[in-house]
């Protein structure tokens, strides 16, 4: 039991110790004028200095340190160190100076610091990514794209992006990429003659998203297929479209792929000739827009999901008439974009193209084609492009 005793009281005295050593100011050697000895000095912390020693019978007197001085660590000294940091060219004041720091200074965004001078961060070229940012007190670090990447521009942010899968989007490659430019694809698409092809025009998209019923029972598929006059389509591809696609999509889907089966049949050719009236209005709203590649790049950033990219935009500008360039980018981004709704996504980017410099007429244009395509009179139209397509069989969906 002493013994037990013992050890723990020597264990409390090493405790004691320890707390003593880790609240206590460090110390510093000061002789004593007055005694002849050499003492051991609480040292002042930081933001204060020494105003005076300690004695035999005082401790060390601290004292704050006044404005535009500061002491950093703990300190003996007899005064605190002036702030004498100044900012220079292209700098500014990161942190201003306080009672236990200096001013602190940086380079202004897009600078670094080298030696004295802040340079501009270096901008990797056409071929070569940002694989390290550029910071204040450090420059870009760039490296070439690895195989299936690419960058054509010259930045000292841009990364190198992935090649466009082609096959991915069901096209072909035309030309392949390589460090300095994305893969060239070409649309596999039933108008493929034709340099400014569109799959599904607006107006057809509209008719085909039309023809979803409100209430969905579980054979209105198969329903709908066997009453679509014209080349059936088979049941492995029906399966593939259930499989693949929700209920609201299957539609679509079902009435694209028979369109591309069917576009030489006399059933067809009388529906496009009501559709072309529709084609025609829409080209009345949005034909005069003649938009520059600008403005049409914009257009497709406002747009959610995938985006069309600059090189999509180029080459539809140097394939398209200006009065065919929106409709074949809004195009593009559906196929990009697994066949989702082209108008809910164009009624999403108007709202975004309000925040940049976009043309107020084209804007209004827009919105009036979004408004002329939900419009009652073309209900109508669908409604009765509908029943020519399906006759009585509609009746038993």
């Amino acid at each position: 039991m002493n013994k037990f005793l013992c050890c723990t009281l020597v264990f409390l005295d090493i405790s004691v110790k320890w707390t003593i050593q880790e609240t206590s100011p460090p110390k510093y050697l000061h002789y004593d004028p007055v005694t002849s000895r050499q003492l051991m000095c609480d040292l002042c912390p930081p933001g204060t200095y020494v105003k005076q020693h300690c004695t035999a019978a005082r401790k060390t007197e601290c004292a704050p340190c006044p404005d535009q001085y500061y002491a950093e660590d703990w300190n003996s000294n007899d005064e605190c160190q002036y702030c004498n940091t100044v900012c220079k060219e292209l700098q500014y004041v990161k942190l201003e100076c306080n009672s236990t720091q200096n001013r602190i200074c940086e380079c202004i965004e897009g600078r670094y610091l080298d030696l004295e001078f802040c340079l501009r961060h270096t901008e990797c070229p056409p071929g070569f990514g940002v694989v390290q940012p550029g910071t204040p007190e450090s420059d870009t670090i760039c490296k070439r794209c690895p195989e299936g990447f690419f960058s054509d521009e010259t930045s000292s942010k841009a990364t190198c992006q992935k090649h466009t899968n082609c096959s991915a989007l069901g096209h072909t490659i035309v030309l392949k990429g390589n460090a300095l430019r994305n893969n060239m694809c070409h649309e596999n698409t039933d108008m493929s003659a034709q340099k400014c092809g569109i799959d599904v025009t607006l107006c057809e998209e509209a008719l085909f998203r039309f023809a979803v019923p409100e209430k969905i029972t579980p054979n209105w598929l198969n329903v709908l297929t066997d009453g679509l006059p014209g080349t059936k389509i088979n049941a492995e591809h029906i399966e593939r479209i259930i499989q693949k696609h929700s209920p609201q999509e299957q539609m679509f889907q079902l009435l694209k792929l028979w369109k591309q089966q069917n576009k030489e049949q006399d059933i067809f050719k009388k529906i496009v000739q009501d559709i072309n009236l529709c084609e025609i209005s829409v080209l009345k709203h949005i034909g005069r827009a003649n938009l520059s590649f600008e403005n049409l790049n914009i257009l497709m950033m406002s747009l959610p999901g995938k985006k069309v990219g600059k090189e999509d935009v180029q080459r539809t500008v140097k394939l398209c008439k200006p009065t065919e360039q929106i409709l074949k980018l809004l195009n593009l981004w559906r196929i990009k974009n697994a066949d989702q709704d082209t108008m809910k996504a164009l009624t999403h980017g108007l709202k975004q193209l309000k925040t940049y410099h976009f043309p107020k007429k084209t804007l209004q244009s827009l919105k009036k084609m979004v408004k002329f395509l939900h419009s009652f009179t073309m209900y109508q139209l669908y409604q009765k492009l509908f029943f020519e397509i399906l006759g009585n069989q509609v009746q038993s969906v």
